[in-house]
């Protein structure tokens, strides 16, 4: 059985654990190390079961304790070049990843990790680089993709393949347009290397999705500019306007939940 937690999402920092019996994948590692085991401790999980950490982009809120946790349990770290040199140059990463920890991986080449086969692919961002993953697992597509600047014919196509869908739904338009942020950080969020918004989320699903699609979750919102219960409606009427219906409720066409900041989530069994 494949299961997944999301321990937090958002500029707060991010932090995704897939696992099986056998073995672990951690995706980003923006928690603070004390924060993770406490997690790890209250969902009786053991950090021996991660063997591997996967790197989408190198900011901040995504690689804060990357360094750490590779040097104290040993774990080799995935992503692509550029990502690794910005890792190399971000302050905010004290402890560096050792050469030998180090692994390159390219976009759309797969590559096998345990029972994970990963294939990477581009997600435009104003970082030095950004990845989303497709993790196939037996008969599973699982797929996670954020910090969004823009669609891609690469991001419509990976979540027209994906049975569960982690998403980003950054901001809510019209809050962004009335909140405090300068005019030049809402430009940016706004550009085609920033973020993603609950519209715009909502029709990449309405428009790529296929009756494959059993679950999503909208990751990455803004504190600022957004709310869980706005991004979860808005999504939902734009989906019903296309003909779709997503929720927790019986005879929808897939699930769908909000991934919250600061709190993890319970854990997903998917299959």
């Amino acid at each position: 059985m494949l299961h997944y937690i999301s321990f937090g999402s958002g500029s707060s920092g991010n932090c995704s654990y897939l696992f099986t019996e056998h073995s672990g994948l951690l995706i980003d590692a923006g928690l603070g190390i004390r924060t993770l085991k406490k997690y790890f401790k209250n969902y009786q999980l053991s950090f021996s079961n991660i063997k591997n950490l996967l790197v989408t982009h190198d900011h901040a809120d995504h690689v804060k304790s990357v360094g750490s946790l590779s040097k104290d349990y040993n774990l080799p770290v995935y992503s692509t070049h550029k990502v690794h040199a910005g890792i190399e140059k971000n302050w905010c990463v004290r402890h560096k990843i050792t050469a030998d920890r180090v692994r390159i991986i390219e976009k759309d080449v797969p590559f096998q990790l345990d029972e994970f086969t990963i294939t990477p692919f581009g997600v435009p961002h104003d970082s030095s680089d950004n990845v989303g993953y497709c993790i196939q697992y037996d008969n599973i597509t699982f797929v996670l993709m954020t910090d969004i600047g823009h669609l891609t014919e690469d991001i419509e196509e990976y979540i027209g393949r994906a049975n569960y869908l982690v998403i980003e739904a950054d901001y809510e338009s019209e809050m962004l347009a009335r909140g405090p942020y300068p005019e030049h950080l809402k430009s940016r969020i706004r550009g085609p290397l920033g973020h993603m918004s609950n519209e715009e989320c909502a029709l990449a699903i309405a428009n790529n999705a296929t009756e494959k699609l059993r679950h999503v979750w909208l990751c990455h919102l803004s504190d600022e500019n957004n709310h869980p219960d706005l991004a979860e409606k808005t999504v939902k009427q734009i989906l019903r306007g296309h003909g779709i219906v997503a929720g927790n409720d019986h005879g929808a066409d897939f699930k769908l939940d909000v991934l919250k900041r600061k709190t993890p989530t319970e854990v997903f069994e998917l299959g």
